[in-house]
C-alpha cells in the first residue's frame, strides 16, 4: 500500500492531489490544510469524478489531523502565501519559513520514513531550510521547481518549433527564480535534433527568457500563482519517487561539491527512485554556463542569509 500526503489544499495543493488521485499514482491520499472544510470540500469535488474517470485511488480531506497522514511514504508541502503581481518569489520568506518548518515538525511526527517534496517559495531556501531542520538525509529532501521550470522551457520550445511537447527534451538548473534558473538550450533537442540547429540564436534567446519568468507571467495574468503546471509536475516528482522509476528530473537538492557548490539547495538534474535523490547526475557545462550556475548560486545562497532573521 502506498500513501501519499498533500500539505495545503489552495490551487497547488489540490491540482497536486487531483492529478495524483486521476492518475491513481497512490493507493492512497490524504490532502490537508489548515482552513476547516477546504481539504475535506476539495476532496468531495475529486473524488465525484471516480465513476467518471475510473478512480481507484482513495483519498481523504482533514483539517489538521496530522495523525491521519501518518505512515505516508511521500509528503508534499505546498504549504504558504502564493505571489502577487510583483512580488518575487524570495519575498515570501518571511512568512513561509515558519509555515513550512511548522508543517514539517508535525509530518515527520507521524511519517518518519517520509520523502519530503518541497513546493513552497521561495523554494530552493524552502528546501535548505528542511535539510537545516529536520535532520533528514539529503536523499529523501527534493525541492520540486526544476522538474516545472523544464515543464514550461520545453513548452516554450514546443511552440518556437511548432511540434509537439512531447516530442521537446530539455531542462532547467540553477535557482527557483525568475533571474536565477538556467535554460541549457544547447542540451534541448526535437526528437533527438539538437534545437540550436532548427532554431536560430535569437529565436532560442527568447525562449530562455520565457521560461525564466514564466511564473512571473502567468503571475501577472491570473492576478496570483499558476497552479496546474506546479501541481501537475509536483505529482510527477512523487510518481518518480513512488514507483522507483529512475527518471531523470531537475529538482532543487542540497549538493556538496556538485557542480562546484556547496551548502546550498539549487536545481540540478537528478535521479529519482524509490529512495528520493538517487543521484546527481553530472553534466558537462561550458564556461559560460559555469558561470551562469555560480551567479545563480550565489543568489541562492543570499536569499538563505535572510533565514535566520525570519524564524
Amino acid at each position: 500500500m502506498s500513501k501519499v500526503t498533500v500539505v495545503g489544499a489552495g490551487n497547488v495543493g489540490a491540482t497536486c492531489a487531483n492529478v495524483l488521485v486521476t492518475n491513481n499514482v497512490a493507493d492512497e491520499v490524504v490532502l490537508i490544510d489548515i482552513k476547516q472544510g477546504l481539504a475535506e470540500g476539495k476532496t468531495m469535488d475529486i473524488m465525484q469524478t471516480a465513476n467518471l474517470l475510473t478512480i481507484n485511488t482513495h483519498m481523504m480531506g482533514v483539517t489538521n489531523d496530522y495523525e491521519k497522514t501518518a505512515g505516508s511514504d511521500v509528503v508534499v508541502i505546498t504549504s504558504g502565501i502564493p505571489r502577487k503581481p510583483g512580488m518575487t518569489r524570495e519575498e515570501l520568506i518571511g512568512v513561509n519559513a515558519g509555515i513550512v518548518k511548522s508543517v514539517t515538525d508535525n509530518v515527520l511526527k507521524y511519517s518518519p520514513n517520509a520523502v519530503i517534496l518541497c513546493v513552497s517559495n521561495p523554494m530552493d531556501t524552502m528546501t535548505y531550510l528542511i535539510h537545516k531542520t529536520s535532520g533528514l538525509p539529503k536523499n529523501r529532501i527534493i525541492g520540486m521547481g526544476g522538474a516545472l521550470d523544464s515543464s514550461r522551457f520545453k513548452y516554450f520550445l514546443s511552440v518556437a518549433l511548432g511540434a509537439n511537447p512531447n516530442e521537446v527534451e530539455g531542462m532547467v538548473i540553477g535557482g527557483h527564480g525568475d533571474t536565477t534558473m538556467i535554460p541549457l538550450t544547447r542540451y534541448a533537442t526535437y526528437r533527438g535534433i539538437p534545437v540550436s540547429t532548427l532554431l536560430d540564436k535569437e529565436t532560442l534567446d527568447k525562449v530562455a527568457a520565457d521560461t525564466m519568468v514564466g511564473g512571473a507571467t502567468l503571475t501577472g495574468l491570473l492576478g496570483t500563482s499558476a497552479w496546474y503546471a506546479p501541481g501537475a509536475a509536483s505529482a510527477a516528482v512523487v510518481a518518480a519517487v513512488l514507483h522507483d522509476q529512475k527518471r531523470v528530473i531537475p529538482c532543487s537538492a542540497l549538493v556538496e561539491g556538485e557542480y562546484g557548490e556547496s551548502d546550498i539547495c539549487i536545481g540540478v538534474p537528478c535521479l529519482l527512485g524509490r529512495n528520493g535523490i538517487e543521484k546527481i547526475v553530472d553534466v558537462n557545462l561550458n564556461e559560460e554556463e559555469k558561470a551562469l550556475f555560480a551567479k545563480s548560486a550565489a543568489a541562492v545562497r543570499k536569499t538563505n542569509g535572510a533565514l535566520a532573521s525570519s524564524l
